[in-house]
C-alpha cells in the first residue's frame, strides 16, 4: 500500500499538478486577457455590492470568508518558512507569480461552479449546491467522474486534512502553553461541532466574522514589523527578486539556487492558495452572486488567492526575513522559524502569538473543508440529515484522533486523494474553458454598456445543464 500511495504522489505531484497547475493557470491568464491584473478593481466592487436577499444563498462575502478560512491555514505560517528555508528568498517571488497565474484559474473554476449550481431540498436549511462535481457531470456529461471526485474531496478535505490541521493546533498549543493533546483535540472537537452542525448557513457566519478578525490582527502585527524596519523593505524586496533569477548570493545552505527557489515557491504557493485544485468552487456555488452573473463570484474568488498568498504569505516572510532568525537552509524551519523571528521583532509575545494565529487558522481551515464536503455528499445523494450527520460525526472523530498522534500512511494517502481530484478538475476547466470565456466577455460587455451584469440562460442556449430556474431574469 504504501510503495503504490508513494508512486501515486510521485506522479501527481512530482509532474502532473506541479506542471499543470502552472500551465493551467499560465491558460486562463492569457486566454482571459490577463483580466485578473486589467480588471483588478471589479473584484473589490463584487465583494463588496450589498448582497440581495436570496432564500437559497449566502452573501458574496461570506462566500470569499469562508474560501479563505480553508485557503488561510498552517501554510500561510510554517509553509512560507519551509520555502524560504528551502528555497531561499527568492521562492517568494515564485509564490506571488504563481498566485498571478492562480487567480485566473480560481476564477474560472468558480464561475464554472456557479452556472451549474443547483437548487437543494434535501434538508431543512438548503442551499444551493455546485462545485466541480457538478460542472463534470452536468457541463461534461460524466457523472461517474464527478462522483470520484466527491469521494476523493470527502476523504482529503473532509476528513483526513481535518486530522492534520487538528495535528497542527494540538502541536503550537503543546509548544506555547503545555497544554495536553488530548485536551486541545477535545476543545477543539467541541467548537467544531458547535459550528458544522448548524450546516452552511451556520460556517458562513462564523467565517464572516472570524476570518477579517484573525487576518486583520496578523497583518497589523506584519504592519507593525515592517514599520519599524521600513529603512530595510524596499532592499529586502529587491533582494527578493534578485534571489529568485539567481541575481543575488542566499547562502550556502540552499542547494539548487534559482531551480530550488521556483520549486519550492511554486509547491507552496500552490498548496496555500488551492487554485485549481477544485476545493473553493464548492463554496463558491452557494452564493447568491451581487451582480447576478457567473463570473461575479469568480471574480470574488480570485480575489481570495490574492489575499492569501500576495497579502498573507507575504507577511509571513517580511517578518522571517527582516529577522536574524532566517539562516538560509539552516535547522530552523516552519513554525519554529516563524516564532523565533517575531519574537525578535515583539519579544517574548511572538511565539505565543503565533500558536494563537495558528489556532484561528487550522481551526477555519477545518470548517472550510468540511463545507467543501458537504456538497460532495450532495452531489452523492448522501446530503439528507442522515448523512451529514454521518459525515460530522467521522469529521469529529478525525479532529481529536489528529491531534494526538499522526499516521504518515494516511496523509500520504490524502495527498494521493488529492491530487487524483486535481487532476480531475484540472481535465474539466480545461474542456470548459469556452464556456468561461463567453461567460466573461458577456459579462464585461455588459459593464462596458454601462448595464449591472445580469446572466440571462436564454442569451446562452447552447449551454447545456444548466438549471435555467436560478438563471432566467424576473
Amino acid at each position: 500500500m504504501n510503495a503504490i500511495v508513494d508512486f501515486l504522489n510521485t506522479i501527481f505531484w512530482g509532474y502532473v499538478l506541479i506542471y499543470g497547475l502552472l500551465a493551467v493557470g499560465v491558460y486562463f491568464t492569457i486566454r482571459l486577457r490577463f483580466q485578473q491584473i486589467l480588471r483588478f478593481g471589479e473584484m473589490f466592487r463584487v465583494v463588496l455590492a450589498a448582497p440581495k436577499t436570496d432564500k437559497e444563498g449566502i452573501s458574496p462575502f461570506q462566500a470569499l470568508c469562508t474560501s479563505l478560512a480553508s485557503r488561510v491555514g498552517t501554510g500561510n505560517i510554517a509553509g512560507v518558512a519551509v520555502a524560504l528555508n528551502l528555497g531561499g528568498p527568492g521562492a517568494i517571488f515564485w509564490m506571488w507569480l504563481v498566485a498571478l497565474v492562480g487567480m485566473a484559474t480560481a476564477y474560472s473554476e468558480s464561475t464554472l461552479a456557479q452556472l451549474y449550481k443547483v437548487h437543494d431540498s434535501s434538508t431543512d436549511s438548503a442551499v444551493y449546491r455546485g462545485g466541480p462535481a457538478f460542472y463534470i457531470a452536468r457541463g461534461l456529461g460524466l457523472p461517474w467522474l464527478g462522483g470520484v471526485f466527491s469521494v476523493c474531496l470527502i476523504i482529503s478535505f473532509g476528513l483526513v486534512f481535518n486530522a492534520v490541521q487538528a495535528n497542527s493546533i494540538a502541536d503550537a498549543m503543546v509548544g506555547a502553553f503545555g497544554v495536553p493533546k488530548i485536551a486541545t483535540g477535545l476543545v477543539l472537537a467541541f467548537l467544531t461541532a458547535f459550528v458544522i452542525f448548524g450546516g452552511i448557513r451556520t460556517i458562513a457566519t462564523v467565517a464572516e466574522y472570524v476570518v477579517p478578525f484573525m487576518a486583520g490582527i496578523y497583518l497589523l502585527v506584519a504592519l507593525y514589523v515592517v514599520v519599524t524596519n521600513i529603512t530595510e523593505v524596499p532592499g529586502m524586496l529587491g533582494h527578493i527578486v534578485a534571489s529568485a533569477f539567481g541575481f543575488a548570493e542566499v547562502g550556502g545552505g540552499v542547494a539548487g539556487g534559482v531551480a530550488a527557489a521556483m520549486l519550492n515557491g511554486v509547491k507552496r504557493g500552490l498548496f496555500s492558495n488551492e487554485a485549481g485544485m477544485g476545493s473553493a468552487p464548492n463554496i463558491a456555488a452557494a452564493a447568491t452572486p451581487v451582480p447576478h452573473h457567473p463570473s461575479s463570484q469568480g471574480l470574488v474568488q480570485a480575489l481570495g488567492v490574492f489575499i492569501d498568498t500576495l497579502v498573507i504569505c507575504s507577511c509571513t516572510a517580511l517578518m522571517i526575513l527582516l529577522s536574524g532568525a532566517y539562516v538560509p537552509g539552516g535547522e530552523l524551519t516552519g513554525t519554529q522559524l516563524t516564532q523565533s523571528a517575531l519574537q525578535e521583532h515583539v519579544g517574548a509575545f511572538g511565539p505565543y502569538f503565533i500558536a494563537i494565529a495558528i489556532f484561528f487558522f487550522a481551526f477555519t481551515s477545518i470548517i472550510g473543508n468540511y463545507s467543501y464536503s458537504e456538497m460532495a455528499m450532495a452531489f452523492l445523494g448522501l446530503g439528507s440529515t442522515t448523512g451529514l450527520l454521518v459525515l460530522r460525526c467521522l469529521v469529529l472523530l478525525m479532529v481529536v484522533w489528529g491531534a494526538l498522534q499522526a499516521v504518515a500512511t494516511v496523509f500520504n494517502t490524502a495527498d494521493a486523494s488529492m491530487g487524483l481530484m486535481a487532476t480531475i478538475n484540472l481535465i474539466a476547466i480545461v474542456a470548459l474553458s469556452g464556456t468561461v470565456v463567453k461567460l466573461t466577455r458577456d459579462y464585461f460587455a455588459k459593464r462596458a454598456r454601462g448595464e449591472e451584469p445580469t446572466f440571462d440562460a436564454s442569451e446562452m442556449p447552447e449551454l447545456k445543464g444548466i438549471d435555467r430556474s436560478i438563471w432566467q431574469r424576473d
